[in-house]
Protein backbone atom coordinates (compact mmCIF):
# COMPACT_ATOMS: atom_id res chain seq x y z
CA UNK A 1 0.00 0.00 0.00
CA UNK A 2 1.41 3.10 -1.29
CA UNK A 3 2.26 6.40 1.53
CA UNK A 4 -0.69 8.20 -0.09
CA UNK A 5 -3.47 5.07 -0.11
CA UNK A 6 -2.63 4.78 4.03
CA UNK A 7 -2.97 8.29 4.42
CA UNK A 8 -6.45 8.15 2.21
CA UNK A 9 -7.70 5.01 5.14
CA UNK A 10 -6.07 7.15 7.72
CA UNK A 11 -8.43 10.84 7.10
CA UNK A 12 -11.66 8.83 6.60
CA UNK A 13 -11.15 6.41 9.69
CA UNK A 14 -10.25 9.98 11.65
CA UNK A 15 -13.29 11.99 9.59
CA UNK A 16 -15.87 9.17 10.88
CA UNK A 17 -14.81 8.41 14.07
CA UNK A 18 -14.40 12.40 14.83
CA UNK A 19 -17.91 13.54 13.61
CA UNK A 20 -19.34 10.36 15.93
CA UNK A 21 -17.45 12.00 19.22
CA UNK A 22 -18.89 14.85 18.19
CA UNK A 23 -22.32 13.61 17.87
CA UNK A 24 -22.41 11.76 21.21
CA UNK A 25 -21.21 14.99 22.73
CA UNK A 26 -24.22 17.04 21.32
CA UNK A 27 -27.08 14.49 21.11
CA UNK A 28 -26.99 13.77 24.68
CA UNK A 29 -27.54 17.71 25.41
CA UNK A 30 -30.41 17.17 22.48
CA UNK A 31 -32.32 14.42 23.72
CA UNK A 32 -32.33 15.80 27.46
CA UNK A 33 -34.49 18.61 25.98
CA UNK A 34 -31.99 21.36 26.11
CA UNK A 35 -32.78 24.24 23.51
CA UNK A 36 -31.14 25.04 20.35
CA UNK A 37 -30.11 28.22 21.26
CA UNK A 38 -28.73 26.58 24.49
CA UNK A 39 -26.48 23.53 23.06
CA UNK A 40 -22.69 24.08 24.33
CA UNK A 41 -21.73 22.28 20.55
CA UNK A 42 -18.78 25.19 19.81
CA UNK A 43 -16.21 23.62 22.42
CA UNK A 44 -17.02 20.22 21.39
CA UNK A 45 -16.89 21.32 17.76
CA UNK A 46 -13.68 23.18 18.43
CA UNK A 47 -12.31 19.70 20.75
CA UNK A 48 -13.28 16.89 18.11
CA UNK A 49 -11.61 19.14 15.00
CA UNK A 50 -8.66 19.80 17.58
CA UNK A 51 -8.15 16.32 18.22
CA UNK A 52 -8.44 15.46 14.55
CA UNK A 53 -5.62 17.27 13.91
CA UNK A 54 -3.57 15.87 16.37
CA UNK A 55 -4.52 12.36 15.76
CA UNK A 56 -4.09 12.27 12.33
CA UNK A 57 -0.09 13.94 13.06
CA UNK A 58 0.39 11.39 15.57
CA UNK A 59 -0.86 8.27 13.55
CA UNK A 60 0.54 9.15 10.49
CA UNK A 61 3.80 9.44 12.09
CA UNK A 62 2.94 6.28 14.16
CA UNK A 63 1.81 3.89 10.97
CA UNK A 64 5.22 4.99 9.03
CA UNK A 65 7.49 3.93 12.28
CA UNK A 66 5.56 0.39 12.22
CA UNK A 67 5.09 -0.16 8.69
CA UNK A 68 6.98 2.10 6.32
CA UNK A 69 6.30 3.16 3.15
CA UNK A 70 8.60 2.42 0.21
CA UNK A 71 8.56 6.43 -0.21
CA UNK A 72 6.69 9.02 0.62
CA UNK A 73 6.95 10.69 -2.64
CA UNK A 74 3.50 10.42 -4.86
CA UNK A 75 3.86 9.59 -8.36
CA UNK A 76 1.95 10.50 -11.23
CA UNK A 77 -1.12 8.10 -10.30
CA UNK A 78 -1.27 8.97 -6.98
CA UNK A 79 -1.63 12.93 -8.07
CA UNK A 80 -4.47 11.82 -10.69
CA UNK A 81 -6.12 9.76 -7.91
CA UNK A 82 -5.64 12.89 -5.41
CA UNK A 83 -6.86 15.42 -8.22
CA UNK A 84 -10.13 12.98 -8.82
CA UNK A 85 -11.01 12.70 -5.19
CA UNK A 86 -10.78 16.44 -4.64
CA UNK A 87 -13.03 17.13 -7.43
CA UNK A 88 -15.65 14.83 -5.95
CA UNK A 89 -15.27 15.97 -2.55
CA UNK A 90 -15.31 19.69 -3.05
CA UNK A 91 -19.07 19.21 -4.17
CA UNK A 92 -20.32 18.55 -0.53
CA UNK A 93 -17.91 21.64 1.07
CA UNK A 94 -19.30 24.16 -2.06
CA UNK A 95 -23.33 22.49 -0.72
CA UNK A 96 -21.95 22.79 2.91
CA UNK A 97 -21.11 26.41 2.27
CA UNK A 98 -24.39 27.05 0.63
CA UNK A 99 -26.63 25.66 2.62
CA UNK A 100 -25.09 27.91 5.91
CA UNK A 101 -26.26 30.61 3.42
CA UNK A 102 -29.47 29.85 2.97
CA UNK A 103 -29.80 29.26 7.08
CA UNK A 104 -28.01 32.64 7.65
CA UNK A 105 -30.82 34.55 5.22
CA UNK A 106 -33.40 32.28 7.18
CA UNK A 107 -32.09 33.30 10.31
CA UNK A 108 -31.56 30.10 11.45
CA UNK A 109 -29.99 29.42 14.72
CA UNK A 110 -25.92 29.33 14.94
CA UNK A 111 -25.83 25.63 15.61
CA UNK A 112 -27.96 24.56 12.76
CA UNK A 113 -25.51 27.13 10.63
CA UNK A 114 -22.34 25.53 12.18
CA UNK A 115 -23.45 22.10 11.87
CA UNK A 116 -24.26 22.07 8.63
CA UNK A 117 -21.12 23.23 7.70
CA UNK A 118 -19.33 20.70 10.00
CA UNK A 119 -21.43 17.69 8.55
CA UNK A 120 -20.71 19.19 4.85
CA UNK A 121 -16.74 18.89 5.72
CA UNK A 122 -17.20 15.60 6.91
CA UNK A 123 -19.13 14.67 4.19
CA UNK A 124 -16.62 15.79 1.64
CA UNK A 125 -13.95 14.22 3.46
CA UNK A 126 -15.47 10.96 3.78
CA UNK A 127 -16.59 10.97 -0.10
CA UNK A 128 -13.75 11.87 -1.36
CA UNK A 129 -11.74 9.55 0.54
CA UNK A 130 -13.90 6.79 -0.49
CA UNK A 131 -12.95 8.14 -4.38
CA UNK A 132 -9.62 7.79 -4.03
CA UNK A 133 -9.89 3.78 -2.12
CA UNK A 134 -12.25 3.11 -5.01
CA UNK A 135 -9.62 4.55 -7.64
CA UNK A 136 -6.41 3.10 -5.83
CA UNK A 137 -8.18 0.18 -6.56
CA UNK A 138 -9.89 0.11 -10.17
CA UNK A 139 -7.61 2.93 -11.38
CA UNK A 140 -8.79 7.18 -12.30
CA UNK A 141 -11.57 6.50 -15.42
CA UNK A 142 -10.67 8.15 -18.26
CA UNK A 143 -13.13 10.52 -18.69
Amino acid sequence: MSYEEKGTWQYLVIAVVGYAVYLSLIVPQLAAGVAIGDVDYVPAMLWTIGGAIVVAIVLRIVVEIFAPSDSTRGDVRDRDIDRLGERVGSWFVVAGALGALVLAMLEAEWFWIANAVYLCFVLSAVVSSVTRLVAYRRGVPAW
